[in-house]
């Protein structure tokens, strides 16, 4: 591969399915496992046959986007080729794509913000065919879109949320494709076509037209997908990361006056006193936590939690957690950026 890739990350919805910490921030700045969403998403690239010769296109919303990822970009990948497009109106994945034109050619792997998985780019050095769709078996593919097989291996066409139970090769949210001009043309007959669902046009529907035009688009199957789409989704994830390397127990385990059932993950600039912590927790920089227990939580920069017992909790930046109303029992609790709970 010799022309330069564009890797575009659509990121614009609101991220309803987040709130309340998408009110205060975009939702792939949301900390899971010791980094944001969007660094672990950043960290899949690493793979790349020619990370060099790379340019970056994020989509941003207008709502928190378009004023804090540019900034993020910037300081945490300060040498990194990036290029923001705003899309000011929710017309779906074609729609993103199509707004960032100018920005597009060449080869291209477009992958949603919220997919997280476990791949090897490096084969894309020798990709013979014009597309690739990353795909995974699942036990119920109703919810999802899923990828219909020819007898060569290739794509078919895409259907989304199938009635049948027989295909469950579900696309995860990354495509490569051989030519940005031949998907931006097929995204022009989509709109032209008004081939949309739920007002949206989706980009599985654009890649079938391109495969409609003679293209040969193949499954790569992976076994890990992570999603950071929901709180619950989010937790699942922290849970996994930990386990798959985030974990710094030992060094966790240093701090007296403080028990560590592994695995967990601590910033260093935390502090930690008098505590249980774990198993399956992220703390953030700048966290005060004194006489508290805590398992299966993330909790982000600059929050204090103080005698207060939390399970299965997501507590946003800057948050104060103090007491609880029965010391044996604990809370879950899920509490935006700057919030406050307090029990006497």
């Amino acid at each position: 591969m010799t022309e330069t890739l564009k890797i575009v990350i659509p990121m614009a919805g609101w991220g309803v399915r987040m709130r309340p910490h998408t009110w205060s921030k975009p939702k792939p700045l949301v900390s899971v496992a010791g980094k944001t969403s969007l660094e672990h998403l950043m960290d899949m690239f690493r793979t790349l046959p020619d990370p060099l010769n790379t340019e970056y296109v994020f989509i941003v919303g207008p709502y928190l986007g378009e004023t804090q990822i540019p900034p993020f970009i910037e300081e945490h990948y300060p040498h990194l080729k990036a290029h923001y497009v705003v899309q000011r109106e929710m017309k779906g994945q074609s729609h993103a794509l199509a707004l960032a034109r100018e920005h597009l050619r060449g080869p291209l792997i477009i992958c949603f913000s919220d997919t997280l998985m476990e791949t090897d780019f490096s084969f894309l050095a020798n990709e013979k065919a014009d597309g690739v769709a990353w795909v995974m078996p699942v036990p119920d593919p109703q919810r999802f879109g899923v990828a219909e097989e020819g007898k060569d291996g290739c794509v078919k066409r895409f259907i989304e949320k199938p009635k049948e139970m027989d295909n469950n090769l579900v696309v995860v949210g990354c495509y490569y494709l051989k030519s940005a001009e031949r998907l931006l043309a097929a995204i022009d007959d989509q709109m032209q076509r008004g081939v949309m669902l739920k007002d949206e046009y989706f980009l599985t529907d654009a890649i079938s037209i391109v495969i409609e035009g003679g293209a040969k688009v193949r499954t790569n199957r992976i076994s890990t997908w992570l999603d950071t789409g929901t709180i619950d989704a989010t937790l699942d994830t922290n849970r996994i990361l930990l386990e798959r390397g985030a974990d710094n127990s030992s060094e966790a385990a240093r701090r007296p006056t403080v028990r560590i059932e592994p695995p967990v993950f601590i910033h260093p600039t935390a502090k930690v006193e008098a505590a249980v912590i774990g198993p399956y927790v992220s703390i953030a920089a700048d966290c005060q936590i004194n006489m508290a227990v805590i398992q299966d939580s993330i909790i982000e920069a600059g929050s204090q939690i103080t005698r207060t017992s939390l399970k299965r909790s997501l507590i946003g930046r800057r948050c104060i957690v103090e007491g609880q109303s029965d010391k044996q029992k604990a809370s879950s609790l899920n509490i935006g950026d700057d919030s406050s709970v307090i029990n006497s």
